[in-house]
């Protein structure tokens, strides 16, 4: 089915293998899905396996987890182990050609795949023709670098929709609330947001400032009435 965009529901996942901030942000019913990277896990302290398995029972949606093999059969070769720990594994596979050999083999076998790393619109498109599932466009280390990262995705997205490409776009190195606003205005598929920004997002001062007031307004109220 040709997943178009610009209809549906923007998705977040959330950047990170930490199982109890996982945990937190998916009872709140807007977490649909998980990206990690071999950092995010080395920092958890933990068994590899394990943590991935506890994050894909506790996600109903995809969780990327990242091949480091830098040939294409290293990379084939821990994909499918991947894809035997969860229903909802992706496999992450870096922007090269030997990656790109990979996605194309995966693809045919039915195991999904983000291809990470992705920096110009030509890499997108690359990966989208090899059957990605998924492409991680990296926003902030654009911007890092003194260029527009949402200028790529805005371009990714135009190349897409053109042509009812099925791949789907992940708006990824997100360094802050307005990264995730300017994705959903773009019309990306999904943001993948760390738990600090997430955490950014539900705040806003004059959210903070009402709720004070009302609730000293409240309470003078009941004291006015209890004279």
């Amino acid at each position: 089915m040709i997943k178009k965009l610009g209809g549906g529901k923007v998705k977040f996942f959330l950047d990170t293998a930490n199982v109890e901030k996982i945990r937190e942000f998916v009872q709140l019913g807007i977490v649909d899905g998980v990206t990690t990277n071999p950092t995010l896990i080395a920092k958890e302290g933990r068994d590899f396996q394990e943590v991935v398995r506890e994050i894909c029972s506790i996600v109903k949606g995809p969780v990327s987890v990242e091949a480091t093999a830098l040939d294409t059969e290293g990379m084939v070769k821990e994909a499918r182990e991947f894809s035997k720990l969860a229903d909802n594994i992706v496999v992450k596979i870096p922007m090269t050609k030997e990656g790109i050999k990979a996605v194309n083999i995966l693809s045919k076998e039915g195991i999904k795949t983000n291809v990470t790393l992705v920096f110009s619109a030509n890499q997108a498109l690359i990966a989208a023709k090899a059957g990605a599932t998924y492409v991680s466009p990296f926003v902030g280390r654009l911007d890092d670098n003194g260029q527009e990262g949402m200028e790529l995705v805005k371009e990714v997205v135009s190349i897409f929709k053109n042509y009812e490409i099925e791949t789907e776009v992940i708006v990824a190195s997100i360094r802050h609330p307005r990264h995730v606003i300017e994705a959903a205005k773009i019309g990306a598929h999904i943001a993948t947001i760390p738990f600090e920004v997430l955490e950014k997002m539900f705040h806003h001062p004059l959210t903070d400032r009402g709720i004070e007031i009302f609730k000293r307004d409240w309470e003078n109220y009941l004291k006015n009435r209890s004279k």
